[in-house]
């Protein structure tokens, strides 16, 4: 008989050869993008699904993308262990964002089967189908479904081709949506643990693997609509224009500027649209998205209402009119005490020291905390990369991860026997 260690690196392996094989799925040629109810993201689906059936779960698709693997317990009314994250992308992203949080479990079930380690608990590993909000404005739109979260004002977001959402899921699932219930009781529930990569350069500079999430922090974001008069860009003196891209310009300059005043805060215009535009028009439209977070809620909340309030003063004093519109905000969520001891213990035992970060990023997490405890593994990405196709995590670092998992898999079995 093979030993642990034997194994643990067969599965690594396979692992890896999984994240590359994932990797390849795309909507986009020649870059990895995944976009809600994609074709890609249907395809995901149905590789990730194969996966899950050949460690021994039943599969199945919610009407919103998710994808659900289930492994049942022999005592029908023990409680859920819920494991993953998303299959989405952000546009030409790397292939661990996401997709680690969801193979790796699968890879670890799989492996204490070969063990004949048998849980006393169900376990659902989880493929969000919606966590980057690149198709729609509003992210989490899988965790939101599965969690009983989504509401209609979401239904009514619409993506780059005018289509809404709920126009979306619905010529996907075949009839009409009704907005669903969730998944589970918080009372049937263990509680929700999702590794992720940790998309920054902490445990890289502490020479680490892996370390514990204590809390993810707050995060606003929306978008801001400056308002001008479009004009021909030859013949419109300088001082009549009325120019929404200058007006949006400025307010990108504040933004970092305000950014790096604030300790510990983010601050991000990540997106600008000129809806329109052409070389020889002046700017009558200019849409910018902004992006604010911070470990703290209120100082959060305050960033924002400044830096809104510092886009109006813009727009009056350039004669813009002005929109602001928020399309996501999630306070600050803390990972569950107990999960995290656990966690902590397991990553002890395999690794030794237990590094504990707080994620400037959001996940999945956040809203499935509204119906379980939640706990998070990082994993160590070289020079904290992420969103990019350079993205990496190293094939070592995976098989500490995984075997991290693995004991929490067992030493939550053994609690709960």
């Amino acid at each position: 008989m093979r030993s642990p260690k034997t194994t643990i690196a067969a599965a690594t392996a396979l692992l890896a050869r999984r994240l590359d094989e994932l990797g390849r799925v795309t909507d986009e040629p020649g870059r990895l993008t995944r976009t809600f109810l994609s074709q890609a993201m249907e395809q995901a689906n149905l590789v990730v699904g194969d996966w899950m059936k050949e460690a021994g779960m039943s599969v199945r698709e919610d009407d919103t993308g998710n994808l659900i693997g289930r492994l049942e317990p022999k005592n029908a009314a023990a409680k859920t262990l819920l494991l993953g994250s998303h299959l989405d992308t952000v546009r030409n992203a790397g292939r661990f964002d996401g997709a680690l949080g969801v193979v790796l479990p699968i890879v670890a079930l799989a492996e204490l089967k070969r063990r004949d380690v048998e849980l006393p608990f169900a376990v659902e590993v989880l493929g969000f189908s919606e966590e980057e909000a690149v198709r729609f404005a509003g992210a989490y739109i899988g965790s939101k479904a599965y969690t009983g979260t989504l509401r209609a004002a979401d239904l009514k977001l619409r993506d780059g081709r005018g289509n809404t959402l709920r126009e979306v899921i619905e010529a996907h699932a075949g009839r009409p949506f009704v907005l669903p219930r969730a998944a589970h009781a918080r009372k049937n529930l263990l509680g929700y643990v999702e590794v992720h990569i940790e998309q920054g350069p902490v445990l890289e500079d502490k020479g680490l693997a892996v370390g514990v999430v204590s809390a993810i922090a707050s995060q606003t974001r929306g978008r801001i609509t400056f308002r001008g008069k479009a004009g021909h860009a030859g013949t419109t003196p300088m001082s009549l224009r009325r120019d929404a891209l200058a007006g949006a310009a400025e307010f990108v300059l504040a933004v970092e500027a305000f950014g790096r005043a604030t300790r510990n805060l983010v601050a991000t215009v990540g997106t600008a649209q000129v809806p329109g535009g052409a070389a020889n028009v002046i700017p009558g439209e200019a849409i910018v998205s902004l992006d604010v977070r911070h470990p703290d809620d209120a100082t959060c909340a305050r960033a924002v209402k400044d830096l809104v309030q510092h886009a109006q003063t813009i727009a009056r004093r350039r004669k813009l009119g002005f929109v602001w519109e928020q399309t996501m905000s999630h306070a600050a969520t803390p990972c569950d005490a107990e999960l995290n001891r656990a966690l902590a213990a397991s990553v002890r035992a395999v690794q030794g020291p237990c590094p504990v970060l707080v994620s400037g990023a959001g996940h999945d997490a956040v809203v499935v905390s509204r119906i379980a405890p939640v706990a998070m593994l990082f994993v160590r990405c070289r020079e904290g990369l992420s969103h990019h196709p350079d993205e990496f995590a190293s094939p070592k670092d995976l098989g500490v991860a995984l075997e991290v998992v693995v004991d929490l898999l067992q030493r939550l079995a053994a609690e709960h026997a």
